[in-house]
């Protein structure tokens, strides 16, 4: 997609963290942008954040993107306001903290909900419209550095949506590529990113109940929140950049940071050495 101005970016998350830093490269680039997440107040104040004439390009849409009736009327709001969409940000995401054994069925069905069931909303939605308008579009899916690496622990649920928006991502690439579809995909893989995505519980629904942390659990939040901001830490408008870049690319990975590479490289090791030879 070499030519971005004038394009209709859809954001959800997009109140704070990587979800704004994309709202704001992308009206950088020329684009509009449709601003979706379910917190209406820091939503609004997001917005209020832009100057007048980025304002102007923008539409606040508050979406609670485990709820796919609520995501079609965010598809429907976009096209109403502006006519057609161009690139889906699918990136709205949670995380409890936890061992397995003590994550509960609730902790499971909230984070599965957001990340992985929220993307799969996303795409259910927004990919036949893409193909109705037969033009240039592209989709990112934000999954995470735990979608690519070897079991982390106290993140099993989130870690299990990442992997699912990996795997998802790759499939519908290949199969918009098979129909010949002019539409791009990228998987987003973030690692240490000074967002408040582990702070997700203050959206958690009155319904789930309050997480119980162990002590262990509650240090290795603290120790990942360090990382975020510490000296290997990226700022969201470096990621968001990175996603820019591999749109107009059409690159399908987007990982953000390089140390991690070698983590990366064992897992892929052990499972190699474990696969029987031809």
């Amino acid at each position: 997609m070499d030519e971005l101005g004038g394009k209709v970016a859809v954001v959800t998350g997009a109140a704070s963290g990587i979800g704004f830093a994309l709202t704001t490269a992308w009206l950088r680039e020329g684009c509009s942008v449709v601003m979706a997440d379910i917190e209406e107040p820091a939503l609004d104040a997001a917005r209020a954040r832009l100057g007048d004439d980025e304002r102007d390009r923008v539409v606040a849409v508050p979406t609670d993107v485990t709820d796919p009736a609520a995501v079609d009327r965010l598809a429907a709001a976009t096209v109403a306001r502006f006519g057609q969409v161009d690139i889906v940000c699918n990136n709205a995401g949670v995380s409890t903290f936890n061992t397995i054994a003590n994550q509960t069925l609730a902790d499971w069905q909230w984070v599965l909900g957001v990340n992985l069931w929220g993307v799969i909303h996303g795409v259910h939605t927004f990919v036949p419209i893409l193909r109705r308008q037969s033009t240039e579009a592209h989709i990112v899916n934000t999954a995470s550095i735990a979608g690519l690496l070897s079991g982390i622990a106290y993140i099993g649920p989130y870690a299990v949506s990442k992997v699912g928006v990996v795997s998802l991502s790759e499939t519908l690439r290949q199969e918009l590529a098979m129909e010949g579809a002019p539409i791009g995909v990228s998987v987003l893989c973030p690692s240490a990113t000074n967002t408040a995505c582990m702070e997700g519980e203050r959206n958690r629904p009155p319904d789930t109940g309050n997480e119980v942390r162990t002590p262990d659990a509650e240090q290795w939040r603290t120790n990942i929140k360090a990382g975020m901001t510490g000296p290997g830490g990226k700022e969201p408008a470096e990621v968001a950049d990175m996603v820019v870049d591999a749109v107009r690319a059409n690159r399908f990975w987007v990982v953000s940071h390089g140390d991690l590479r070698a983590g990366i490289e064992h897992r892929f090791a052990d499972i190699l050495e474990h696969v029987p030879q031809a």
